[in-house]
């Protein structure tokens, strides 16, 4: 009997991961068969333009990294937006910045420096 074999690997889900390594493989001449439940590509991160306006299909996604070869690989294949998480917190009729820094401790207790701030955090830890 002979097995022709026409794959070298069979990448179950092609999310970031199994897309990433299928592409990568195939730049070293490896033959992929990726297999995934859903129709479309890019697993939770995927996206579908709809009337011109981009929508993350299963949620909100985030690419963050601090390498330069991950990030100049990741632009090859897609146009990323800047993003700047800057969550907030309302509480008691108040807006303040998270996670707590200066801006916070500032309008919080009015000070303004950070051994100010450590002072007020040790006595509440006492």
């Amino acid at each position: 009997m002979i097995i022709i074999k026409k794959y070298d690997y069979l990448i179950v889900g092609c999310g970031l991961f199994g897309s990433t390594f299928a592409e990568c493989m195939h730049r070293f001449g490896k033959r992929c068969m990726i297999i995934d439940k859903r129709d479309h590509i890019a697993g939770n991160a995927y996206t579908k333009r709809i009337n011109d306006i981009d929508v993350h299909m299963y949620g909100p996604h985030i690419f963050h990294t601090n390498d330069q070869e991950i990030w100049d690989y990741a632009n090859r294949f897609s146009e990323f937006s800047n993003f700047i998480n800057s969550p907030l917190a309302y509480y008691k009729g108040q807006i303040f910045n998270l996670p707590f820094n200066m801006n916070t401790f500032a309008k919080m207790w009015n000070i303004s420096t950070p051994d100010e701030a450590k002072a007020i955090i040790e006595k509440q830890k006492k």
